[in-house]
């Protein structure tokens, strides 16, 4: 069994998005070939209400899946189906965009460090228009798979015949929260086709046989090709979210919060929302 060694390794930057949010934006700056089906990956964490209060007022999405995780905090999430809601510690909400989908994530006042991740998944071509919808996923329906030195909450996916609660997945991604014990070491299967990611958030350690590269909180390792991955933890434990997707190996025209295949149809969907045709019936 190959194990996965590390492609790269990205740092993230700071930046401010929505009405003045403060986020690291791990993923979504470099190449998207490198880790498609993956475009973004933002994570948002601070203790001062004054960097993310401001929140996401309302704003488009067409092309894609948002995977908001909250670890920590709420979020009041409305949009333009009608859905209106909370999210909060340890729940996930999984917004399917499809042809398209207005909506506002505004957050709560919350007494302690607000926490959290944010994905955005491409859509393949055939399903860049297909019907927005919203799936809530609490924190009491998410599973845990574990294994000697780890246990894993099963959120997107199938591992140890433990299936997660977000079904229906048209690209049928792994979206893992793992949490590694102190010195823990261990190998997880893979799947040999699929994109690996791999973000530490908590704590830090090895994805390589060889400990070549310690990978610490706020970075993200992308894996090369492999059956295995190959877990180290430090002295201290580590906590890392492991996503994995087969790539479409389509093209890309991303502008914002829109992704597409061509200019054309990036071009009609900014048009669309301006004009006002841009939810479909």
């Amino acid at each position: 069994m190959k194990t996965r060694n590390i492609k790269t390794v990205a740092e993230g930057n700071w930046v401010v998005e929505g009405a003045g949010v403060k986020l690291k934006r791990i993923l979504g700056l470099g190449d998207p070939a490198l880790t498609d089906p993956f475009l973004l990956l933002d994570n948002f964490g601070s203790a001062d209400p004054a960097d993310y209060m401001a929140g996401f007022p309302w704003h488009p999405h067409r092309g894609i899946e948002t995977v908001t995780y909250m670890l920590e905090g709420a979020v009041a999430h409305g949009d333009s189906l009608g859905n209106s809601g909370l999210i909060k510690s340890g729940q996930v909400q999984w917004m399917t965009a499809g042809s398209g989908i207005v909506h506002q994530e505004m957050p709560k006042a919350y007494e302690g460090t607000m926490r959290g991740f944010q994905l955005w998944i491409n859509l393949p071509k055939k399903h860049k228009m297909t019907r927005p919808r919203y799936r809530d996923i609490s924190a009491e329906s998410i599973p845990e798979a574990a294994g000697p030195g780890y246990k894993m909450k099963v959120i997107c996916g199938d591992y140890g015949g433990v299936s997660g609660p977000a079904q229906d997945i048209v690209i049928q991604p792994w979206f893992f929260d793992v949490k590694a014990d102190a010195g823990a070491e261990f190998t997880l299967d893979v799947r040999p086709e699929d994109t690996v990611l791999v973000c530490v958030f908590e704590g830090k350690g090895y994805f390589d046989k060889d400990k070549e590269r310690l990978i610490e909180p706020g970075q993200l390792a992308v894996m090369g090709e492999g059956e295995a991955l190959a877990c180290s933890a430090s002295g201290e434990g580590m906590r890392f979210l492991l996503l994995a997707g087969r790539p479409l190996k389509e093209p890309i025209a991303w502008r914002g919060p829109i992704v597409m295949n061509t200019e054309h149809e990036l071009k009609t969907a900014f048009e669309e929302y301006r004009k006002g045709t841009f939810l479909k019936k």
